[in-house]
């Protein structure tokens, strides 16, 4: 039986943190999904196309496993995509308590409605206070996000830039 499990995230600019919850939750798992979702609560920077193609640039370049899938879903549900990819798990990285009070009611909500459990995972400490709304104002103010990303997502709001 393979073991597989759900990363999902808008993404928006995907981040250093991300990339290293990835990466540890990769080495967990047979088959690691990263989705980016639509959050109807955040206004986009960045089209989901992009989202996903810099994520998987990020991912090559920093030489993760190739059992990772990136995709993106708005078809519904977090837990139907991953009732439909057969995921048993959900991998969310959690920096600080408002993102644990945050998540765990979502985490309830889908061990109730699929049998879906939620591994919380901390990031390094190193990009313990990074998020993507952090990265996204620090880019809009002309402030260099180097440190904070994928050198492929700073290259890209570098010519998205203005």
């Amino acid at each position: 039986m393979s073991r597989i499990a759900v990363v999902p995230g808008s993404f928006d600019p995907v981040t250093l943190g991300h990339i290293d919850v990835i990466a540890r939750a990769a080495d967990l798992y047979d088959t690691l999904h990263v989705v980016v979702v639509h959050n109807p609560n955040k206004s986009a920077l960045i089209p989901v196309e992009q989202r996903v193609m810099l994520i998987e640039k990020a991912i090559h370049a920093a030489g993760l496993p190739n059992n990772i899938v990136v995709a993106s879903w708005s078809e519904g549900l977090l837990v139907d995509y991953c009732t439909q990819v057969g995921a048993k798990v959900v991998i969310k990285g959690i920096r600080n308590q408002a993102d644990v009070t945050y998540e765990t009611p979502m985490a309830l909500v889908n061990r109730n409605l699929a049998g879906i459990e939620t591994l919380f995972m901390l990031p390094e400490p190193g990009h313990a206070y990074v998020s993507s709304s952090l990265v996204r104002q620090v880019a809009a103010l002309g402030g260099d996000v180097r440190p904070y990303v994928p050198h492929v997502v700073a290259e890209h709001l570098d010519a998205h830039a203005g």
